[in-house]
């Protein structure tokens, strides 16, 4: 059964990795690398606005309505 947590604080790194905190208090590393040559992610990849990345309604979003779920972010990440 997948754990279902809302991201709480997210910190978007030049490398492609965002630094994560979900609402139970843990803290993981999430690494979008292998991403970036997809939709819609692509359009994120050498812009200004992957620094962008914000919390609305517990994921991850960006500029241009760009997002990634939640359970995503958990399940794929590991533990900082």
């Amino acid at each position: 059964m997948e754990i279902l947590l809302d991201v709480v604080k997210v910190e978007a790194k030049t490398d492609y990795k965002l630094h994560l905190e979900f609402e139970n208090g843990e803290k993981r590393i999430f690494d979008m690398s292998p991403y970036m040559d997809k939709k819609p992610f692509a359009q994120l990849k050498g812009s200004p606005l992957f620094a962008k990345a914000a919390i609305d309604y517990g994921t991850v979003v960006w500029p241009g309505n760009i997002d990634i779920a939640p359970e995503t972010l958990y399940d794929r990440s590991r533990p900082a």
